[in-house]
C-alpha cells in the first residue's frame, strides 16, 4: 500500500519564497481547489491519502516533499534551505515516526527533498541554491551503510533536482538537459521536455502510472507515445510558487 502525505495550502501561499521565478499574483483559493483536485488524482490511483491541516504562518508548507525523503529502511528530516521553510519539518517528523524511523540533517548542512531523487537503490541528490555539499555529504553518510549508491548531481537554472528531471518509467527519465548534466543519468533511457515547456520535467510516477502537469500537452505527447499512463491535473496556481506534482505529497510504500 501507498500512503501519501499532503498538507493543506496555506491561506499566506502568495507570500511563498521564489527563487527562479518572477512573482505573479496567487489566488489561494483557487491552489486549494487544484490541490484537492491533484489528492483525488491520488485516491484515484489506488494511494491512501493522509491529509495535514494548513499552516497558516508558512506560505510554503503545502510543498511537504522538501521536508523529508523517505526509503524503506528510514525517513531523513531535511533542513531546507531556505530559513523561512524550517519550521515546516517538526510536524512532518511527528506524522512519519510512526511510519519510520527517523534520521536529522544537522545544521550547517541543508537538504531540500526537492533535491532528491531515488530510482531503485541509486540516489540521486542535487546540488543546488537549496541543497549543500555538506547536505548531500550528510545523505551519502546515512545511505551508503544501507546499500544505496549516492550521486550529487549539480542543478543550474531551476529550483531543484526533480525541476529538471523524474522518473517516468523502469529505468526512463524525463529530463530537461539544460538545467541538469544528463551523463549522470547513462544507461538510462532520457525523455527530453518539449523545448517550448522547460518546466515539464517534474512528474510524479505511482505504480505503472504518472501523475503529471496538465499545462504541458506536447510533452505529454511524449510520453503517450512511450506507452506510459498519464494522469494530468492542473496545477499551475501552485506552479507560480515554484510548486509541481512531486512537491505536494511525500509518498511512503507500507
Amino acid at each position: 500500500m501507498t500512503v501519501a502525505f499532503t498538507r493543506a495550502v496555506s491561506p499566506s501561499l502568495a507570500r511563498c519564497e521564489l527563487t527562479h521565478l518572477a512573482r505573479d499574483p496567487i489566488d489561494a483559493t483557487r491552489a486549494a481547489a487544484q490541490h484537492s483536485d491533484y489528492e483525488r488524482c491520488l485516491a484515484q490511483l489506488g494511494v491512501e491519502v493522509v491529509h495535514l491541516p494548513a499552516l497558516s504562518d508558512l506560505p510554503d508548507s503545502v510543498f511537504v516533499e522538501d521536508t523529508a525523503v523517505v526509503l524503506d529502511e528510514l525517513a531523513i528530516i531535511t533542513r531546507p534551505g531556505a530559513v523561512s521553510r524550517r519550521a515546516e519539518t517538526g510536524a512532518i517528523a511527528d506524522a512519519l515516526r510512526l511510519y519510520r524511523d527517523l534520521v536529522f540533517v544537522e545544521e550547517p548542512a541543508t537538504v531540500d527533498g526537492g533535491d532528491v531523487l531515488i530510482v531503485g537503490r541509486q540516489v540521486y541528490v542535487g546540488l543546488s541554491s537549496r541543497t549543500s555539499a555538506s547536505g548531500v555529504a550528510q545523505i551519502r553518510h546515512m545511505l551508503e551503510p544501507l546499500g544505496y549508491r549516492v550521486t550529487t548531481v549539480a542543478v543550474g537554472g531551476c529550483l531543484h533536482l526533480k525541476s529538471a528531471v523524474t522518473q517516468v518509467a523502469p529505468d526512463t527519465v524525463l529530463i530537461n538537459r539544460t538545467w541538469v548534466d544528463s551523463d549522470a543519468f547513462r544507461g538510462m533511457r532520457q525523455v527530453e521536455v518539449d523545448a517550448t515547456e522547460p518546466h515539464a520535467a517534474n512528474a510524479l510516477k505511482i505504480r505503472d502510472s504518472v501523475l503529471y502537469p496538465a499545462a504541458f500537452e506536447r510533452t505529454r505527447d511524449r510520453l503517450h507515445e512511450l506507452g506510459i499512463t498519464v494522469l494530468p491535473v492542473d496545477v499551475s496556481e501552485l506552479a507560480k510558487a515554484e510548486g509541481g506534482v512531486t512537491c505536494c505529497s511525500i509518498l511512503v510504500e507500507c
